[in-house]
């Protein structure tokens, strides 16, 4: 086991946090599936609106790659197909029948496991829309099926605001972690990493006694557990080289789908936020693509105007009342929604605002949570470098210099400046701290794409 301890980074104490129960999710009459879940796909349906689908019925496919299945998270009938923006597919929504009928895969044993082929199992895997859990750097996007990746890199923590404990995440999933494990270790000549959280009181006791897995604890403030640092601080990607990333939950996802032969829908979504009420503050197991309203409603919230997100603050997606789970969240988290402005509010000596810089006083007076609510405190203005960013940043990269490159897009400079390493979470404080209130991942995010086009 190899040791980082990291010092570059902030965390930002939200108040909300999950209490350690568990209980059944109410069971819902609708489900979707939604691709805006998957960046970099173009969706082409494999249903209409009346089809009949059973759990692990293809739904769409990707038009670049039709290998790639994304399919149904129940069985019942496609009852609607939301779009957006150029016709643009946004929901697949299906009303269940509560028969729960599985479309059947083959099943595999550790024995089966070992004498099947890589083809045989990345077949497996597309066919039965377990693949899109496996995704790649550089881009972030759903991993190639026909490249080789250097390694395979398991994201084993989360240090972002009211992240869920992988402790509750893969509490059961013992076996099927493992199992998972001995399939991604037949999916590479490299090697299989694993992030533990080193400031954790209790690990998952899936990590123990691993074979075949190099594992590395990294302590620290956020973005420590961002599979970015991960990979940087192990074994850094080179240009031209593709590695592989996954979750350690959907590990275990890959694991389940091998043994039973059925794609596996049971999830465990932790709810937080300071605008849902203690004893709703909880983790809950459920379907996937649930609607949100299965997990809180209006006697659930304690402010009248809030922000749902799927996922954390950072990096999750903003949802309305009616939205749905994404994919590869196991994170709901509530907030205040707000437009209201502070008369004076710079004059105020800020005792109950966080503040990473010496504004407030609360820099001197810190509190264990903060309740923060969506407002910017401020407009967009001139793009002021402040060596605060710097701070930020656990890994040999300098953002401002970065978005700079990306704004004039200077190729060489952003690849020399380590673009292919990142992701827009990576540059998430960065935004959050920003007194121009520059969208840092925005400008990661384009270029990414302009790399991507270029080749």
């Amino acid at each position: 086991m190899i040791k980082h301890k990291l010092t570059k980074g902030y965390d930002v104490k939200l108040a909300g946090k999950t209490d350690k129960f568990r209980s059944p999710a109410e069971r819902s009459q609708f489900y979707a599936l939604q691709p805006p879940d998957f960046p970099g796909i173009k969706p082409k349906l494999e249903v209409e609106v009346g089809t009949i689908v059973k759990i692990g019925t293809p739904l769409f496919i990707d038009k670049q790659n039709a290998d790639i299945k994304f399919v149904a998270p129940a069985s019942g009938v496609v009852s609607g197909i939301t779009r957006g923006e150029r016709r643009s597919i946004q929901e697949i929504i299906i009303k269940t029948d509560d028969r729960d009928e599985y479309e059947e895969f083959t099943s595999y044993d550790a024995k089966k496991i070992e004498n099947a082929t890589r083809e045989e199992l990345i077949k497996e895997m597309l066919s039965g829309g377990i693949w899109p859990y496996i995704r790649q750097r550089p881009f972030s996007r759903i991993a190639d099926a026909t490249a080789q990746p250097r390694d395979i890199f398991i994201v084993g923590m989360d240090t972002a605001p009211l992240a869920p404990d992988y402790k509750m995440l893969l509490d059961g999933q013992e076996d099927y972690f493992a199992l998972g494990l001995k399939i991604l270790a037949r999916l590479t000549e490299g090697k299989l990493f694993l992030s533990v959280d080193g400031s954790a009181e209790e690990r998952p006791k899936a990590f123990e006694n691993l074979e075949g897995v190099e594992v590395h604890t990294f302590a620290g403030p956020h973005p420590v557990g961002n599979p970015s640092v991960f990979m940087h601080h192990v074994k850094p990607i080179n240009v031209g080289e593709i590695v592989w990333y996954i979750y350690a939950a959907h590990v275990a996802l890959i694991g389940k789908f091998f043994q039973y032969g059925k794609f596996p829908i049971e999830r465990l979504i932790a709810v937080a936020g300071s605008s849902i009420r203690e004893g709703i503050r909880k983790y809950y197991d459920v379907r996937l693509g649930l609607p949100i309203q299965a997990l809180v409603n209006e006697g659930a919230l304690s402010d009248e105007n809030v922000r749902y997100i799927s996922g954390n603050v950072f990096s999750g997606r903003k949802l309305y009342e009616n939205g749905f789970m994404g994919f590869y969240d196991n994170l709901l988290t509530v907030i205040p929604e707000s437009t209201q402005r502070d008369f004076f509010g710079w004059l105020t000596p800020g005792l109950k605002d966080e503040s990473f810089s010496r504004t407030f006083l609360s820099r001197f007076f810190r509190s264990d949570e903060y309740v923060k609510d969506t407002r910017m405190h401020g407009g967009k203005r001139a793009f002021i470098q402040t060596g605060d960013y710097e701070k930020l940043m656990p890994m040999d990269i300098l953002p401002s210099h970065l978005v700079k490159a990306i704004m004039a897009e200077e190729i060489e400079d952003m690849i020399g400046l380590g673009l292919l390493e990142v992701d827009e979470e990576d540059f998430a404080l960065c935004s959050y701290i920003c007194p121009s209130k520059i969208d840092f991942g925005d400008y990661i995010r384009q270029g990414l794409e302009i790399l991507e086009k270029e080749g």
